[in-house]
């Protein structure tokens, strides 16, 4: 079914309004993080947002695709934007897996780790899913199989 979106949350303290999160979702899912703030690093920007008189513009960039799309086009966008935490501009919690552990010869690509982890959550729902429409079981190789 084609009910996703993905949307951007941006900064109005800028002109024009910067890109700090990217998502996506479905229903309210994009406008649920300004009603409940946590203490990420997107959680303290709207916050500070707001504490500044300033509210968070939500902005939906593309709706009406199906999941897989959904989550082609936010691992672009995090890929095309970066995460803070590797130079980037953006409040996403991606954290790459194994970063500490590369050789220092090794290019990586900017993105390449943020869409690796989305394909890996991905492959997570995807067992998850299989697992629980079997109640019976299912064994490691019946999994990879699939």
């Amino acid at each position: 079914m084609k009910v996703f979106y993905v949307y951007a949350l941006k900064d109005p303290r800028s002109t024009p309004a910067r890109p700090f999160y990217v998502g996506k979702g479905t229903g309210s899912r994009a406008w649920e993080h300004v009603l409940k703030m946590d203490e990420t690093r997107k959680g303290r920007r709207i916050r500070e947002i707001q504490e500044t008189g300033h509210q968070v513009i939500t902005t939906i960039l593309v709706e009406g695709v199906n999941e897989s799309d959904a989550l082609k086009l936010e691992a672009e966008l995090i890929s095309a934007f970066g995460t803070e935490g590797h130079g980037g501009i953006l409040t996403n919690a991606v954290v790459p897996i194994g970063a500490a552990r590369a050789p220092s010869n090794l290019v990586v690509p900017t993105g390449v780790v943020e869409r690796a982890q989305i394909g890996l959550r991905l492959l997570k729902t995807s067992v998850l899913e299989l697992a629980q429409a079997n109640p019976t079981g299912i064994t490691n190789a019946e999994a990879a199989k699939t």
